[in-house]
């Protein structure tokens, strides 16, 4: 079974049996949220923001060694744990804007979970729809201004096809960031009535036939 949890922006941490990961943490100064406090034994940086690359806030599950880094493209292996760094843009005028956006597709326990990181691209490129083919759960941003918004990520889950999707980077109370609410995600997935839940867990053998909307809380 692997657990994830939000953390507010495009924060997560997922847990495996041998191994866990956190995605982006943040600089709670720097965005208004909670500062994070955090274990793992990877760390995956999508790009070099402060509400991103933050990895003073994670300790490594070892008390001597932190955990391991990764915040480029590339094939890792660490802990059991396979992961694909995939090159894309923070915008859609080719990272011209604001830079260049790595994509995370984790395979964990058997389940293949792709975290989007701030991508910008509202259409991905046939490499991009090639490698992320096997996604099973999709951490998308929804939030607009720096990435796509929530009208725009139907055409991402549609070229990925995940089991589970996860709404991430959008308006929550504290944030300093004035990012559309994920309601707008919701409306546009016609899920509205979604009440949040603390935490997904999920195997490879207990993946949704057809493609589910997750909300996840904020961890506090």
């Amino acid at each position: 079974m692997v657990d994830i949890w939000w953390y507010g922006q495009a924060c997560f941490k997922i847990r495996g049996k041998a191994a866990s990961v956190v995605f982006d943490p943040f600089d709670a100064d720097f965005i208004g949220l909670p500062k994070l406090k955090l274990e793992a034994d990877i760390v995956c940086v999508s790009h070099e923001h402060r509400d991103h690359n933050y990895i003073e806030a994670v300790q490594g599950t070892d008390e001597v060694a932190p955990p391991f880094v990764i915040s480029g493209p590339g094939e890792y292996e660490k802990s059991g744990v396979n992961i694909v760094g995939l090159p894309s843009f923070h915008d859609d005028k080719e990272g011209s804007q604001r830079g260049k956006n790595i994509i995370f597709q984790v395979t964990i326990d058997g389940v293949n979970i792709v975290h989007l990181g701030d991508l910008g691209q509202k259409k991905l490129t046939q490499e991009q729809r090639e490698t992320l083919s096997l996604c099973d759960v999709l951490l998308i941003p929804t939030g607009s201004v720096y990435t796509i918004g929530g009208r725009d990520a139907e055409d991402i889950i549609s070229a990925v096809e995940p089991k589970i999707i996860i709404p991430m980077h959008y308006k929550i109370s504290g944030l300093k960031a004035d990012l559309e609410g994920v309601d707008v995600f919701l409306s546009a997935m016609g899920k509205e009535k979604l009440e949040p839940v603390g935490k997904l867990s999920v195997s490879r053998d207990r993946l949704p036939e057809e493609p589910e909307v997750v909300v996840l809380a904020k961890q506090r």
